[in-house]
């Protein structure tokens, strides 16, 4: 039987000052739409050989611009230097047939053992500068049936769920080893898979984007950096079926990341991990509204992908009709493996849980117990603690209240730099 092991102590000068040093070592200003090499108009064919000829065509610095109507397109790789631009009246929609993003193994539209055999709609790999840019919309088509099929992507999710396999599903926007990426004002809605994701990426801004895909399907997480430095994701808002952002770090480390004046609407979390091997270090998440979130602030790992997590802050948080609003657990799932946890120097600032919920902070062992730190900490009355392992410094209070966090206004949202 599991030991509650808990210490409730008056909060020290340095967890009261503790108000976001962790964050990207960048001075991150609101993006500007670069400069159009050429504009493309629509046609009722598949755009993928156009656009991609356009984009291979641009000097770096410019963008190929995508103007009002609909585009439909396979997989498209962005240059280095180059970037796409979607104007307002804008969608580029991702095709529906699973052969034009195979990876080369006829897997892409199938389930399996193991997922990755879909190329991306939008790839970025060992650029500098490049990015995706516009007020117009990126449309995975997660909703539609596969050509050929009678199943959408969503429902290959399922069915690979209910038989214990994988699906393979293409990503909206992927980019890997690259520098220097933005992504501006865009929406991205129904991927059939992750929004977008950066891998080993050092300078990452992702600034103004909306992503709305519905919250019954399976792992379409809005924003996921792995193994990613130098990132900041802001004045974004997020609706989607599994984690909002994930942080993690199988790859390698993730660290200097700012998350600021966010709102979230349904999804799972604002998460750390699971894949925590490397680290997860210097990450600031401030000012985020979240209503209807499963796990709200999320930490998680095990001892298959675990590693050290430690200077994360959270900043005025509000959170709305959560079951489980704070969660930071080492233990998600029972692995015999060897890459152990490790959770300290967690700040919880001006938080605010307005609908009674379960907080969990589960550690392995004594000797390998959670550390987190309160400060002006308000929930619901009628809330549930399950803490194992764990040691809380600060306190808190049961006496929030109050019917939805809304959209704070923007002159709420003032990012603090120190």
């Amino acid at each position: 039987m599991k030991q509650s092991y808990i210490f409730f102590t008056v909060f020290t000068v340095l967890a009261l000052l503790h108000t976001g040093q962790g964050r990207d070592l960048r001075t991150v200003t609101e993006p500007k739409n670069p400069p159009v090499c050429t504009t493309l108009k629509p046609s009722s064919a598949v755009e993928t050989q156009n656009i991609q000829k356009a984009l291979d065509s641009c000097a770096k610095g410019k963008a190929v611009a995508l103007s009002s109507g609909v585009f439909i397109s396979g997989p498209l790789v962005i240059p280095s230097g180059v970037s796409l631009l979607i104007d307002k009246n804008a969608i580029l929609k991702a095709s529906t047939n699973p052969k034009l993003f195979d990876g080369g193994t006829n897997r892409c539209g199938t389930i399996g053992k193991s997922d990755g055999g879909c190329n991306p709609l939008i790839s970025i790999s060992g650029a500098t500068g490049s990015g995706v840019y516009g007020k117009g919309t990126i449309d995975g088509q997660g909703n539609t049936k596969m050509t050929g099929s009678n199943m959408t992507w969503w429902d290959l999710s399922y069915k690979a769920l209910a038989e214990n396999l994988k699906q393979s599903n293409p990503k909206m926007i992927v980019i890997n080893n690259s520098k220097d990426i933005t992504i501006y004002q865009i929406t991205v809605i129904n991927s059939p898979y992750f929004h977008i994701q950066s891998r080993q990426t050092f300078g990452f801004t992702v600034w103004g984007v909306t992503i709305n895909t519905p919250n019954n399907t399976r792992n379409t997480d809005g924003i996921d950096p792995t193994g990613s430095m130098n990132v900041t994701i802001a004045h974004c808002n997020i609706s989607t079926g599994d984690d909002n952002i994930a942080i993690s770090s199988l790859f390698a480390p993730s660290k200097y990341i700012s998350v600021y004046n966010n709102h979230f609407g349904h999804g799972s979390s604002m998460g750390i991990g699971s894949g925590t091997t490397y680290g997860v270090s210097e990450v600031t998440v401030t000012n985020l509204t979240m209503n209807n979130i499963r796990f709200g602030l999320y930490i998680k790992s095990n001892t298959e992908n675990g590693g050290l997590v430690t200077n994360v802050t959270y900043n005025n948080v509000c959170i709305y009709d959560s079951p489980k609003p704070i969660v930071v657990d080492m233990y998600i799932s029972h692995s015999p493996k060897n890459h152990t946890p490790e959770f300290n120097n967690i700040f919880f600032n001006n938080i605010n849980v307005l609908t009674k919920g379960n907080i969990i902070l589960k550690g392995l062992s004594k000797s390998n117990i959670v550390q987190v730190s309160m400060n002006n900490v308000h929930i619901s009355k009628g809330s549930t603690w399950s803490v194992s392992f764990a040691k809380i410094n600060g306190s808190w209070k049961e006496d929030a209240s109050g019917k939805s966090c809304g959209k704070p206004a923007n002159e709420y949202f003032i990012y603090n730099k120190q």
